[in-house]
């Protein structure tokens, strides 16, 4: 008689999505770095089709009832991969001291709120710190932000770049907005 454990780990679309999107962070540093004039806008593209698949596997997920507990814990992972990346390799070709602070805000809010919804998981309050209105406007403007970042050239006589940076200061302050909003749901909670 033999039995069968059932993984923890259960691959689906959903979840390969979000594998996808990881795997895809090495190519984005390496087409970042290429020395091509042409380079730079594919990898605006890999990061703009990463940013998408990460609204499309939660698609898959609901659609077709594929959430796990796995694809729960994996795709903001993901997420704060790819930004995080992103926002180094930025820093990096453009260091002013203000990209790198509001750099840090990114991160370190990414961080922060993943150690708070942890810790309020350990609660078993992490429903109190659900992703609200804020930080899904937050994440577009963020994603959009950045692809024009990695596309740095004009695009039909736009200044993407331009237009970049500047919505990478209103994701920052919608990144503070919003962690201000889990540290007061948080507190509301922990204050009972």
């Amino acid at each position: 008689m033999s039995t069968s454990l059932k993984s923890p780990v259960q691959l689906n679309l959903a979840t390969l999505l979000t594998m996808a999107r990881i795997a895809l962070i090495p190519v984005l540093v390496l087409l970042f770095f290429l020395p091509w004039n042409w380079t730079h806008q594919v990898a605006a593209m890999v990061f703009l089709a990463a940013a998408l698949t990460d609204w499309l596997d939660g698609w898959v997920a609901r659609r077709y009832d594929q959430a796990s507990k796995f694809g729960a814990f994996l795709d903001p992972v993901a997420d704060k991969l790819m930004v995080a990346v992103t926002l180094v390799l930025i820093v990096q070709k453009n260091p002013q001291p203000w990209l790198a602070v509001v750099a840090a805000i990114i991160i370190g809010r990414e961080i922060s709120i993943s150690a708070l919804r942890e810790w309020m998981a350990e609660l078993g309050e992490r429903a109190h710190v659900k992703v609200g209105a804020i930080g899904k406007i937050k994440t577009i403007v963020q994603m959009a932000a950045l692809t024009m970042l990695l596309w740095q050239d004009k695009l039909f006589g736009v200044p993407i770049y331009a237009l970049g940076l500047i919505l990478l200061v209103v994701a920052a302050v919608l990144t503070l907005w919003s962690m201000g909003q889990y540290l007061r749901a948080a507190w509301l909670v922990l204050s009972r």
